[in-house]
């Protein structure tokens, strides 16, 4: 267990304690259990939910930011806590957020209400539903199944019924052609970000994503980790997940020069927002998922480091290393943004079903024919 994670959870298990006793004393011994697993279930996902959409809101300043830099520009500089000078900028994202709160919502007087309201709600329940199963440390996981990798696969897939369902209520020629170049996309990028995670399977032996970090753990720290043997698929998996998410340069379906501003154009107020809040949710999810397939998870890059007296700590296993990684793939998102130029949609095309299907199809093939080797140096089935 994380040294740094410990300390809040023997705080959460004294209050949890402390709960329990004053269910049992309310409910009785038949209904406690009961009433007990609601709250703890409740409770868990407040404090996933609670800090992901806090890490939402502060994605879309470090972007501006960044991409400033890059650009030789300052970036959000003046929304600041009571004034403060050096905390410049940092209240840009709550700023945001009550705007968009206090604007009115305007549905189309030719649109289909309840599909135009239950877009945005399908688009961001994938983007939350999906961290049920993320481990973010040792036994730290909300539901620790055996197909938590298939389970990720199926319930992220279904985030394309809200572009649909949103392009299609708006009654808008616009929407309707964003949402096809957008659904035509996630689905072709769909199979070989499949076909990548197949590589993991095989490489782990396992679909547990807490068992899949395991296997990655060794005295060697990063050289460890699956991305040197699946490096094809990592890469693969990137830039799949950049299209995906239809980040820049694969953001066709919202080409501002072409079709206004793709299938969200008639939405406004909170029901836009929810699409913004799902697009930077889906990059921290997969950003998240790169980080524990590819990059060890929560395992230390250097865990030879670990026993080193006063600083020894900080290369002990633990979510701060998952952070560091998540942070890391997130802010590359963020870099091709800032560098490439949007591609035309045939090349969009060209590259899910031309190049990176065939690359995992032939690297799955290479993998299962290394795997049975004595060059293959990572971790085997007991």
């Amino acid at each position: 267990m994380s040294a740094i994670l410990q300390p809040l959870l023997n705080l959460g298990s004294w209050l949890w304690g402390l709960l329990a006793a004053v269910v049992l004393w309310l409910f009785g011994q038949e209904l406690a259990p009961s009433v007990l697993l609601a709250i703890k279930t409740l409770l868990l996902i407040v404090c996933i939910v609670a800090p992901l959409m806090i890490a939402v809101a502060y994605l879309t300043l470090w972007e501006r930011k960044l991409i400033g830099w890059m650009q030789i520009r300052i970036g959000p500089n003046r929304v600041t806590f009571f004034g403060i000078r050096w905390l410049g900028g940092l209240a840009q994202p709550i700023a945001d957020g009550l705007k968009l709160l206090v604007k009115e919502i305007i549905i189309p007087a030719g649109a289909n209400k309840f599909l135009f309201v239950l877009g945005p709600i399908m688009a961001i329940m994938p983007a939350l539903a999906a961290w049920a199963v993320v481990p973010f440390d040792a036994g730290v996981v909300l539901a620790d199944i055996d197909a938590s990798l298939l389970y990720i696969m199926a319930i992220t897939s279904m985030g394309v019924y809200g572009v649909i369902i949103a392009g299609w209520a708006s009654n808008s020629k616009y929407a309707f052609l964003g949402a096809m170049r957008s659904a035509a996309q996630i689905v072709s990028y769909e199979i070989a970000m499949g076909f990548a995670l197949v590589g993991v399977l095989m490489a782990a032996q396992s679909l547990n994503l807490g068992e899949i970090v395991k296997a990655q753990a060794g005295g060697l720290g990063l050289l460890n980790w699956f991305w040197i043997p699946l490096f094809p698929l990592f890469i693969v998996y990137i830039i799949a997940g950049i299209a995906e998410t239809n980040r820049a340069p694969f953001d066709v379906a919202e080409g501002e020069s072409e079709i206004v501003a793709g299938f969200h154009v008639e939405y406004s107020g909170m029901t836009f927002a929810v699409f913004f809040l799902a697009e930077y949710a889906n990059m921290i999810l997969i950003s998240t998922l790169c980080a524990i397939m590819f990059l060890g998870g929560w395992l230390s890059p250097v865990p030879f480091l670990a026993d080193v007296a006063v600083i020894g700590w900080i290369f002990q296993d633990g979510f701060h290393w998952l952070f560091v990684k998540l942070f890391f793939v997130v802010s590359l998102f963020l870099w091709f943004r800032a560098t490439f130029p949007r591609y035309r949609y045939d090349q969009i095309m060209r590259l899910g079903w031309k190049v990176f299907i065939p690359v995992t199809l032939i690297w799955i093939v290479v993998l299962g024919a290394w795997m049975q080797t004595p060059l293959w140096l990572w971790w085997r089935p007991l």
